[in-house]
């Protein structure tokens, strides 16, 4: 090893240090091959099922020895445009529905000649214009200074909702609702009597109400002291459970003194 370390100081360049750091006495041992070890190969708990189904399956296709097609004939070719989709055949309904004639004169018609009225058509329109009634102008709007117009009673302006027959007047289905409404409500607290009367219940007055309310933030009010006076270091079994059970009584009568204020009128069974 002293030898090893003297070539080692000497500056014989930049291989032999490389060599004399490689050097070890630990090198001399033998090398035993470690072969890693293969972890189970993974199988399927379904492999026995897949290999029955395909046992079972197992060429269905295939036929002993080729296949009996016919051999086509060469009268049967292709032809043109036989693969296109046709039209279905034309119904005797379709055919018998033919247009009407047109009444359109013939050449060697003559018209009818000789006739004429009697009628005085001057007499008759000065007649007209003096007795009948005069066109009502229609109402019209501007919006503009350029002098657009528009019909008023296409414009929006004219009030024509409010002035229905009907406007205001609750529909007919609104009542009847309502009316359905109150009979359900009326039916409910008929069947709701009843099964108090069968079951005897006595509704609690508020006289009463009131004492069992008292009664309930009392005893929260004592619960909580006896809350309050455990110690800080709960580090025992036995002080664990005490203050469970201590949290769940005043649980117990936090969800009954909400229920008492919730609901003003309250029944109870008759013992």
């Amino acid at each position: 090893m002293a030898v090893g370390a003297s070539l080692c100081r000497r500056p014989l360049g930049r291989r032999v240090t490389t060599q004399c750091a490689e050097e070890s006495i630990y090198n001399f041992l033998p090398c035993l091959d470690e072969k890693p070890l293969k972890p189970p190969r993974y199988i399927s708990t379904f492999r026995p099922f897949v290999k029955r189904e395909a046992e079972k399956n197992k060429s269905q296709w295939k036929t002993m020895g080729p296949a009996k097609v016919g051999e086509p004939s060469p009268k049967n070719f292709l032809q043109k445009h036989s693969k296109e989709p046709k039209l279905p055949a034309r119904k005797k309904e379709q055919d018998s529905k033919k247009l009407p004639t047109l009444s359109v004169p013939q050449r060697t018609d003559h018209p009818v000649m000789g006739i004429q009225s009697k009628k005085n058509f001057i007499n008759a329109n000065a007649v007209a214009a003096v007795t009948g009634l005069p066109k009502k102008p229609q109402p019209i709007c501007v919006d503009r200074r350029q002098g657009d117009k528009y019909l008023l009673e296409t414009s929006g302006l004219v009030p024509k909702y409010i002035k229905k027959k009907d406007y205001g007047v609750i529909p007919k289905y609104v009542t009847w609702r309502n009316e359905e409404i109150k009979r359900a409500q009326k039916e409910q607290e008929a069947s709701i009597l009843e099964h108090l009367k069968k079951r005897a219940m006595k509704r609690l007055s508020d006289e009463e109400r009131n004492s069992l309310l008292q009664g309930l933030k009392k005893n929260w009010e004592e619960v909580y002291r006896e809350f309050q006076g455990l110690s800080l270091e709960i580090d025992t079994i036995p002080k664990k459970l005490y203050k469970e059970k201590l949290e769940l009584q005043m649980k117990q009568l936090e969800h009954d003194i909400e229920v008492i204020e919730k609901h003003k009128v309250i029944y109870i069974a008759n013992e």
